[in-house]
């Protein structure tokens, strides 16, 4: 059985990570605490409604950021991929936790709307606008690091939408103050509400595909298989398997059909000419291959095991 894997760690590029989300995660709690007490005193909906998606950001972040520090624990005997699928897991929360906060929203604008109530609108405009800063600051903290690890994506995404949740508050804050608009209150908290359910839908789906092991979606296997069956002494690769075991790990794990009965020093020489294949043309850092000759089997590219 051939079997390889190259991937580097960075463990100071990972430190670092936990402490952009610790900061964040600090300025959270600012800002949410500011946002209920102003919310609660001006009676302003969307102020509130901004302060439960700040309160869910800080849940988020912090799964987050736990997850960030149990990916660095090593493997052990009884959990031989360590802790690599939790940032995958803090993603998923994180994604759900958006959506069930946007449906509450949703309920609670739907009532308001019914009844709407005169609001303290320079309570709610300096408010926000301290919302939006710190969460400007902590948004450009993080970008970097979110295009590289759907962990910190779905932490940025719940940094980003609560930026623009606040600049809708802000304009919402205004119309208040200048126009006695006080509906636009309940308008802004339901179209904060769905986008929401916009960005959360696409971050739920992409780390439920992750854990699920389906197969990532640059990824074509009848691409793979026909590149491995042109190298020398191949007949055919099959019962592939292609997952992310993290954002940094692209797994295969198949079973090679010869066409000799090759010894062992001379399959060594092959599975590095296909490690080597596949990591440059497919990305695969991880590959384990099981080699056969003449077993009665199905050759099919796909088995369910």
């Amino acid at each position: 059985m051939g079997h390889s894997h190259s991937h580097n760690h960075a463990h100071d590029h990972k430190d670092l990570k936990g402490r952009k989300l610790l900061i964040t995660i600090l300025l959270n709690i600012v800002i949410t605490a500011a946002q209920v007490v102003g919310g609660l005193v001006s009676g302003s909906l969307s102020l509130l409604s901004d302060a439960l998606h700040n309160f869910s950001d800080v849940i988020s972040l912090i799964v987050s950021y736990i997850a960030s520090k149990l990916t660095k624990q090593k493997a052990s005997i009884d959990r031989t991929f360590g802790y690599k699928r939790a940032e995958i897991l803090a993603a998923f929360v994180n994604a759900s936790t958006l959506i069930i906060v946007a449906v509450i929203l949703i309920k609670e604008a739907i009532e308001r709307f019914l009844e709407p109530q005169t609001i303290e609108s320079n309570l709610v405009i300096w408010l926000s606008l301290v919302a939006i800063f710190a969460n400007g600051f902590s948004v450009l903290l993080i970008k970097k690091d979110s295009e590289n690890n759907i962990n910190m994506r779905s932490a940025y995404l719940h940094l980003l939408t609560d930026m623009l949740a606040s600049v809708a508050v802000l304009i919402g804050g205004l119309l208040m103050k200048y126009y006695q608009i006080f509906w636009v209150d309940s308008l802004l908290t339901l179209l904060i509400a769905l986008y929401l359910i916009w960005v959360g839908y696409d971050l739920l789906k992409t780390s439920t595909k992750m854990l699920m092991l389906f197969t990532p979606e640059h990824i074509d296997i009848k691409a793979v298989v026909r590149a491995v069956n042109k190298l020398p002494k191949v007949s055919k690769l099959h019962h592939v398997h292609i997952w992310n075991l993290s954002d940094d790990e692209l797994h295969l794990e198949a079973h090679l059909d010869l066409t000799e009965d090759i010894s062992t020093t001379e399959f060594n020489d092959l599975s590095i000419k296909i490690e080597a294949l596949l990591h440059e043309e497919f990305n695969i850092n991880h590959v384990t291959i099981q080699p056969e000759f003449n077993k009665e089997d199905p050759k099919e590219v796909i088995v369910q095991d």
